[in-house]
């Protein structure tokens, strides 16, 4: 395991609703971030093909033509569109951590989903938010636990949550039972308080945080996108403006926060202060005191609706009176 690596967190807008000229995008910056030399780079929250911000700015289900776009526009994990995030990782040479918006293929739900590309361009695990906040219900489904994703990345164990499922102590500690070293927080939180969260979860995990978010205004969005005039401004219409931040193991800020412009913020972690800091307090060893708490996550995958055939034996009423 090398003693130190670096980093990058990339704070951008996404070419909203644009699948493909997104992923261009993104297939942009990780090849930047490589020739910088960083092991892993990490985008924001549902980076591809963008964060529906429209929730926040229409009432519920009258986003017709806005959803049908995000719908067409969004990947599959098995499509040719996630296939190229792969590609630009393994182009790299590197760990590549990405939010989507994911086509579920054995329903019609879009979900909020974190990809983890592998150095060879391999899909190493992902991770769907386990409960949209608001209004993005509206367009989101829940996750389960069976996606509370871990990667042993060989230099670190990667992994993290999305946006406010940081704020869900459980959900936390569920990820450093795990041995989470880098822990990452893509969110749409542009809030000052959301770095004191960043610095609070290094602190109290011990681990490296690297908080990522979009950074995007009115002007942004192209004239073909539905309703783009009567919903968003120009210039002035900030829909967020980042934050982006990456926090060591004792809650210090190592870069940012970023705000008000794209850019790529860059650290050198290095991995033995861990270790230091881990002696002090272990959320899960020294300091867990398993004989008081005991955490339980159920990691069984969500399993589709199934419908059982009535025995020909049998009435149908006999069946429902069971």
């Amino acid at each position: 395991m090398p003693a130190s690596i670096l980093v990058a967190a990339v704070q951008a807008a996404p070419v909203f609703l644009d699948r493909e000229a997104t992923i261009d995008k993104a297939c942009t910056l990780v090849g930047e971030a490589a020739r910088e030399g960083a092991s892993l780079v990490v985008f924001p929250e549902a980076f591809v093909p963008g964060y529906p911000e429209w929730v926040w700015r229409t009432p519920a289900w009258r986003d017709g033509a806005l959803y049908r776009r995000l719908w067409d526009q969004s990947v599959s994990l098995d499509d040719a569109a996630t296939g190229r995030l792969g590609e630009a990782a393994a182009a790299a040479g590197a760990w590549v951590a990405v939010g989507v918006n994911e086509r579920d293929g054995a329903s019609a739900t879009l979900y909020n989903t974190f990809l983890y590309f592998a150095p060879d361009g391999s899909l190493a695990g992902s991770h769907r938010k386990l409960m949209p906040t608001g209004g993005e219900r509206t367009v989101w489904g829940t996750g389960d636990g069976s996606s509370l994703t871990v990667c042993d990345a060989g230099f670190a164990r990667v992994g993290g949550l999305i946006c406010w499922e940081n704020y869900m102590p459980l959900a936390r500690a569920a990820m450093y039972a795990q041995g989470v070293e880098i822990f990452l927080a893509p969110t749409w939180d542009a809030s000052d308080a959301w770095v004191a969260t960043l610095r609070h979860i290094a602190k109290e995990g011990r681990v490296y945080v690297i908080g990522t978010n979009i950074c995007m205004r009115g002007s942004d969005i192209a004239q073909d996108v539905p309703r783009r005039d009567e919903l968003w401004g120009g210039e002035d219409d900030w829909l967020s403006r980042g934050n982006t931040a990456i926090v060591g193991p004792d809650g210090e800020i190592l870069a940012g926060p970023l705000r008000e412009q794209e850019g790529i913020l860059y650290a050198e972690l290095d991995m033995e202060r861990l270790r230091t800091q881990r002696r002090e307090f272990d959320p899960v060893g020294h300091y867990a005191r398993p004989d008081v708490f005991r955490l339980e996550v159920d990691v069984t995958p969500r399993s589709p609706v199934k419908f059982a055939t009535p025995s020909t034996s049998e009435p149908l009423g006999a069946q429902a009176d069971a």
